[in-house]
Formats: structure tokens, sequence, C-alpha cells
């Protein structure tokens, strides 16, 4: 078997890459798009080394070149946040502050919206968990990833009501309608995914809101999975709150975002009690301070700020190139797998419901975990495995099959990492796996399946 090492690879390369698909690409995708830290990454196979092909955007995605240039910038001259008044504090707290205000055009922010730096969109919905109001109910479908899924009922006072896991946009908007039409609290929010992680599918978000505004409810969107590829627009669409995370937007240095209106997060108290957080503090009490800062205690993660608006400017400027390329990869990857015997693609709404670049699949008689390693060890893809942090969603998807489908499926998803050639290399391995099975004896162990010898284990120095 070959053995390869990524000490004796190609060295990963900056340089932003021109992809060219074949066939119908529309002219304007032909244009240079940012490039990502992960271009020309080789990696080991049993096959030989092979060209990386990314294809798990959805879990976490490389830093694009510029942010990562824009990291570099910021590093000469970090220093803490509106601490002092010496040169590098200066500057960095000019540039976190541009940081909130480029974020907030990103998402298309009203004027009194706050932008709230977290680490996380799991940290952004843990927050404001914590400053709903008393008497404030949930509604949340139970199709949603787990950190949407989950922080209300431990989060809150008021009730939580999880909806079923909808087969059509119509039955969803209709459960929707008649829960909030029953709901008894004193405030009711609605919380929902812009796309699914596990599908790609887009909800519709607007006639979301419409519906939770006409029984005086707020919307909070994750973005998670849609900022990524589609415009964010909170004064267009009507949505109150909209949380987001750097490591899924090409920014994957610690820093996520919550961004809505005030009144709920100036009222509560702060989210992390400390240094910032405060106006003032004296023997008789303290004074909290209001607006971003309330929930932003402690020094916070500038460089990662300031990431995540480089990525925001950049995709907000490449938007219209960005999703015609990824929907004609999207297209040709549906496709694919889709015409291949014994490969099931599944979906919540149906074959012709909107999608962003995510595609979750199942092969006949196959484990999604032995075939994600195969697909790692043998072909240099990368793609996820499991139930993507949404348990419901994912059981009553396969649950439609005979009985002996597999409980857990494959997840692709594609991004500007993603090129043509690694389109093809995945829809050409999987027709091998559902042909013939993996092309080397595979045992599984505490950490997962692994072939007899794998390539892919190497010694490399830390990087620190």
């Amino acid at each position: 078997m070959y053995a390869a090492s990524l000490a004796t690879a190609e060295p990963l390369t900056t340089t932003p890459l021109t992809r060219r698909p074949q066939g119908d690409f529309s002219a304007a995708c032909t244009q240079r798009l940012p490039g990502t830290t992960a271009d020309g990454l080789v990696v080991p196979t049993s096959r030989g080394p092979r060209d990386y092909a990314n294809l798990d955007h959805a879990a976490s995605t490389p830093a694009l070149t510029v942010v990562a240039e824009a990291v570099e910038r910021t590093l000469r001259t970090y220093a803490s946040v509106h601490r002092g008044n010496g040169f590098a504090s200066r500057v960095t707290s000019e540039w976190y502050e541009q940081a909130r205000e480029e974020v907030a055009r990103f998402i298309g922010a009203r004027e009194d919206d706050l932008v709230v730096f977290t680490r996380t969109t799991t940290d952004s919905w843990n927050l404001l968990a914590r400053t709903l109001p008393a008497d404030t109910t949930v509604v949340v479908f139970a199709s949603e990833h787990h950190s949407t899924l989950l922080p209300w009922g431990t989060r809150t006072s008021g009730a939580t009501v999880t909806l079923p896991v909808p087969r059509t946009v119509e039955d969803g908007l209709a459960w929707l309608d008649s829960a909030l039409a029953e709901s008894t609290g004193a405030h009711t929010l609605v919380v929902v995914s812009g796309a699914s992680n596990v599908t790609g599918e887009v909800w519709p978000v607007e006639q979301i809101v419409a519906v939770a505004h006409r029984h005086g409810a707020r919307v909070a969107l994750d973005a998670a999975q849609l900022a990524p590829h589609r415009a964010v627009d909170l004064a267009a669409s009507g949505v109150d709150y909209v949380a987001f995370s750097g490591h899924k937007l090409y920014a994957p240095y610690g820093a996520g975002v919550l961004a809505g209106r005030a009144d709920w997060l100036d009222a509560a108290e702060p989210y992390l009690v400390g240094g910032g957080a405060t106006a003032r503090v004296g023997q008789c009490g303290i004074t909290w301070a209001t607006g971003a800062a309330r929930h932003e205690g402690g020094s916070p993660n500038v460089v990662g700020a300031v990431a995540l608006a480089a990525a925001c400017a950049v995709l907000q400027e490449r938007r219209d190139d960005l999703a015609r390329y990824e929907h004609t990869l999207a297209e040709r990857l549906r496709r694919g797998l889709e015409q291949i015997p014994g490969v099931h693609t599944h979906s919540l709404f149906g074959a012709g419901s909107d999608r962003v670049g995510v595609v979750a699949f199942t092969i006949d008689g196959l484990d999604s975990s032995l075939v994600s390693t195969a697909l790692s060890v043998e072909h240099g893809i990368g793609v996820r495995d499991g139930k993507f942090c949404a348990h419901p969603l994912v059981d009553a998807l396969l649950a439609d099959g005979d009985e002996g489908t597999p409980t857990t499926a494959v997840r692709a998803s594609l991004g500007l990492a993603s090129r043509p050639e690694h389109v093809e290399r995945l829809v050409s391995a999987v027709t091998e796996l559902a042909a013939s099975g993996p092309g080397l004896t595979y045992t599984r162990g505490p950490q997962g399946w692994a072939p007899e010898s794998d390539p892919r284990v190497v010694d490399l120095p830390r990087p620190w």
C-alpha cells in the first residue's frame, strides 16, 4: 500500500484560484473568487497523494486568504479595546467597532439593532435565551440543529413548544400558526434555521415572519448555514434576531454574532458579568452598560471580530458570483448522486425545494461512517457522517426507508474550497462504493473504522 506524508506533500498555497467548471457555467462565475488558506492542500491516500477535496463546509470552513491577511495586520497593533489611550489600543478599539459596523451592513441591520460579538451560534442562542423576558414562550421545530433546539428549556422561565419535523412547507406554516394562536405567554419567540445543516433546504423565512408577526411573536433566525451562501437582511425580512458563526463563514477565529432588537437585550442581566459590561461599580450598587457592551464582558475577541468583518465584506462583494458557482456545483452533485443505483439522497420538502450546497445521502448496505472513512482513505475526500447535531431530523428522514435503513447518513457540503473536480471525484467514488464496496479491508474499533494500514497516519511537528 502506498504510504504518503503531509510533510512531503505540496505546501499550502494562498493564491486565489480561478474555478471554471465544464458545461453551462455562467460567464460571471469565471471571475476569480476569493481563495482560502486550504487551497492547494495535498493529502495522502491509499492511491497516492491527492488534492484535498473539501466537501465538509457545513461543519467548518477554512479561512479566506484575505481574512488571514487581515488577522496578520491586526496582530501588529493588537491591544485590549476600550481600555487605554496608547496608539495600539486606540487602533484596536477603532477596528473593533468598525468590525461591528461591517457585520451590521452584512445582515441589513436596522439602525437601532444591536450587534453583539459572541463565540459561536450556540453561544449566541444561549445569550438570547438568558435575556428573554419572563413568561416567554419559545416555538421551535424539532428539525433544528441542537444549538437552536436545546437552549430554551434550560435557560428560560417560560414554556418551550417543540413542533414536529414538517415534511411540507405548508404543514410547517400551518403548525406554526396553530401553535402561536394557542400561545398564552406574555411574549413569544419563534426560532428557525434559514437553511438546514442536513439537507441544505432553505426555509421560507419571510412567510414564517409574516405568520409570527401576525400573532405578535418575534422571530430568531439561525443563519449559520444560510449566511455563507445567501444574503441575510433583517430590515427587509422583518427578522427580529439573527445568529451565525465565523467558523462557518470563512473566518474560523473564534467569533460569532447575535444581532437584533435592543429592548430585550438591554433589559436583561449581562450574559457575562465583569469588566466592560459595567457603566459604574460602587458601594451602593452596579450600573450595567447598555448596548452591545452589556453582554461582551471581559476582553473581547478582537481578532475574531476583525476576521468575521473581513469575511463579511468579501462575501458581500462577491455574493452573486459565489451563488452562481455554488449552484452549479450543487446541481452536479445532486444529479450525480441521485443517478447512482443504491444511493439515496434525503430531503424534507422534496426534490424541487430551494437548497444551498448541502446534500445528505446513504448507500444501501454500507455504514455511513465506513463510507466517509473510505472516501477519505482511498480518495482524499472530506465529508461528514452521523446525525449532524440534528438527531430528530435525521431520524425522521431515515425512518422513511425500508427495514434495515441506516440510522446515520453521509453529508457533502460545498463552498469556496470545493472545486468541480472534487464533485466529480465524489460522484465517481460513491459509484464505486455502491457497486463493489471499499477497496480496502476495514475494521471497526473504539475510534471508528480504519484500514489495516492507514496512509493518513502522519508524524508532523506541532504548529506551535
